[in-house]
């Protein structure tokens, strides 16, 4: 495969995500989108040395991503399944199975190291719902300002801000032995002038294998 290695997550290609609220703070979750996903494929492989297929087994939609091998002059693929969400279930369940192929391929592999996050009620607006469904929810959005990875590709300094800019979440790197060959990635903007491939969804077709789904690039 030569020298292709992946890259570690920007702190910019980092999404923040509520997952718990209670009365006491909430919870947070790191994930990347798709569009991530593609840009690193095209960095990495080039435009034309990766392409994605969808297929449908036993209900659930599968993504392969392949990439080529120019030393072997064959491509490499690795699958994974998707799971549907709520809004757009077809488009959600191939985006997702993309995703985590992605991850096979070791994009954003480093987010398994995220430390649990917790923000506390004092730097949050947590707020009761008013219906029969008794709890909590907080419509205030997070992001990464900057992120540190150690030697081994794990996170080993996190700082996550709100939408004014605050800090709310702060996690230090342990000794500078840990640190050893780390790697800092900090919030920046988005090169302008910077184009992403439109995917054309293709509807399910049968083949020899079962249903087949293509994203066309």
């Amino acid at each position: 495969m030569g020298n292709h290695a992946i890259r570690l997550l920007k702190a910019n290609e980092i999404e923040c995500r509520v997952s718990i609220v209670k009365e006491n703070g909430i919870s947070l979750l790191l994930y990347k989108d798709a569009r991530v996903d593609q840009r690193i494929l095209d960095e990495t492989f080039g435009l034309f040395g990766w392409k994605r297929s969808h297929q449908c087994i036993d209900g659930n939609l599968y993504c392969t991503v392949e990439v080529y091998d120019k030393d072997t002059g064959e491509w490499v693929a690795k699958q994974d399944v998707g799971t549907m969400g709520y809004a757009e279930k077809e488009k959600s369940q191939a985006s997702d199975s993309f995703k985590r192929a992605c991850f096979n391929w070791g994009i954003g592999r480093e987010l398994y190291s995220a430390p649990f996050i917790w923000i506390p009620a004092g730097k949050v607006q947590i707020q009761m719902k008013e219906n029969k469904d008794k709890g909590y929810y907080c419509n205030e959005h997070f992001a990464v300002s900057s992120i540190e990875y150690n030697a081994d590709r794990e996170i080993s300094s996190l700082v996550i801000v709100n939408g004014k800019g605050t800090v709310v979440y702060g996690l230090k790197a342990k000794g500078d032995s840990g640190n050893a060959g780390k790697t800092v990635q900090r919030k920046e903007k988005m090169r302008p002038g910077v184009a992403f491939p439109r995917n054309r969804w293709i509807p399910c077709r049968q083949s020899s294998l079962g249903p087949v789904s293509r994203w066309r690039m």
